[in-house]
């Protein structure tokens, strides 16, 4: 047995060694495939707005909390919550008895009041009663009327109404509730959303740099004006917005000034307390070169891009970036002009392969390679093996 081992072996090397002076060995399966297509932009120089996108948070234009100015007890709701009401709608019905009594009893006095004094003006003219007599009658209808007025808006409270149109927001009281004893209860809030703010901050250092290089002459000033906003999901949306307010002092714990925006909301897709960004405009630049921010790369070594040469092959290229204008970077350093950058299909470009470039089209859904598979969309289900 211990004999048979060696000589295994020797057969086994001698077999090794005839397989190389053979011919390499015949084409399997996949062999003379068309390159792997990528997504390439030809990037060139041309102007650019450079932005910052800041934090903010969605807020109500107004907001108002109804609340009971009258004691009683909540006999019905009347609207549908997170539905739009109108300013003036009626929204609770409180039980208004009381009010009723103290509004017919104020009047009674008060017309009480007003027939003493009609009946003395023309006694006063002839002497039958005194002046001080006069002037009592006349601040008894005062106080009547005062009285009155207090009666009949207690009475008009009892079905508290909507001061501002907007979306009302989900009842905070049901029926049978006590409300009003004590403190103004609060009832149900509303909210008007279209148009809805954004409020967010830009550090001042920031600015300064920004004005330093505009006074210099190498940056000019963007129309801010108008500003977009980023949603959580990175998408932008739809409606731009416009500054509306810049403050006037920096914020001693953040070193930031304050600035507010607002949006269209037609459809009331922005809902309040919302964390959204604000892309603002900073300055225009007359010659920039913009690559996608999903076209960048980093390392250790720093950012850098693949590009396509004129015979196909995938190369690296170092990059230096420095401020962002819209959702591209724009290249400060290692592009020239006229490069093919790959922007979609970076998983299959490696280093020294041979691609078939296409032009990218902004939008275009990232390409995903399932292992062993062609690349296929987001959401794409690969094609079932045949049994």
């Amino acid at each position: 047995m211990r004999t048979a081992i060696p000589l295994l072996l020797l057969a086994f090397l001698a077999a090794c060694g005839d397989g190389e002076k053979k011919g390499p060995p015949a084409a399997g399966p996949g062999a003379g495939m068309p390159p792997p297509e990528v997504d390439v932009i030809t990037v060139a120089s041309a102007s650019a707005t450079i932005t910052q996108d800041l934090p903010g948070r969605l807020q109500a234009v107004r907001s108002a909390q109804v609340r009971a100015r009258v004691e009683g007890v909540v006999e019905k709701r009347l609207f549908t919550e997170g539905t739009d009401v109108a300013a003036g709608t009626p929204l609770f019905r409180i039980d208004a008895r009381t009010y009723q009594a103290q509004a017919a009893s104020a009047a009674a006095d008060l017309a009480a009041a007003q027939a003493v004094f009609a009946r003395y003006r023309p006694l006063l003219d002839i002497r039958a009663v005194s002046q001080q007599e006069f002037d009592a009658a006349e601040a008894r209808v005062k106080q009547a009327e005062a009285t009155s007025a207090k009666a009949k808006l207690d009475l008009e409270n009892a079905v508290p109404p909507a001061p501002i149109s907007g979306r009302i927001g989900r009842a905070l009281v049901t029926e049978g509730a006590l409300v009003g004893k004590g403190e103004a209860t609060h009832l149900v809030t509303i909210e008007q959303l279209d148009p809805i703010r954004v409020e967010f901050s830009q550090s001042y250092s920031d600015l300064l740099r920004l004005q330093q290089a505009v006074r210099s002459g190498k940056q000019k000033r963007a129309d801010s004006a108008k500003v977009e906003l980023v949603l959580e999901d990175g998408s932008l949306y739809a409606e731009k917005g416009r500054l509306q307010f810049t403050d006037l002092a920096v914020d001693p714990n953040s070193g930031a000034v304050l600035l507010r925006a607002e949006f269209p909301n037609p459809r009331r897709d922005l809902l309040p307390g919302t964390f959204v960004r604000i892309r603002f405009p900073q300055a225009q630049l007359d010659a920039a070169i913009r690559v996608p921010q999903r076209a960048v790369q980093g390392s250790a070594q720093g950012q850098f891009v693949m590009t396509v040469d004129a015979e196909g092959k995938v190369a690296p290229r170092p990059i230096k970036t420095s401020t962002m204008s819209g959702g591209d970077f724009i290249v400060d350093d290692g592009l020239k002009g006229g490069e093919q950058v790959i922007v979609n299909g970076l998983q299959k470009a490696r280093p020294g392969t041979v691609v078939k470039p296409v032009p990218w089209t902004p939008g275009a859904p990232l390409m995903v390679a399932p292992p062993g598979g062609k690349p296929t969309a987001p959401g794409a289900k690969p094609n079932e093996e045949k049994k």
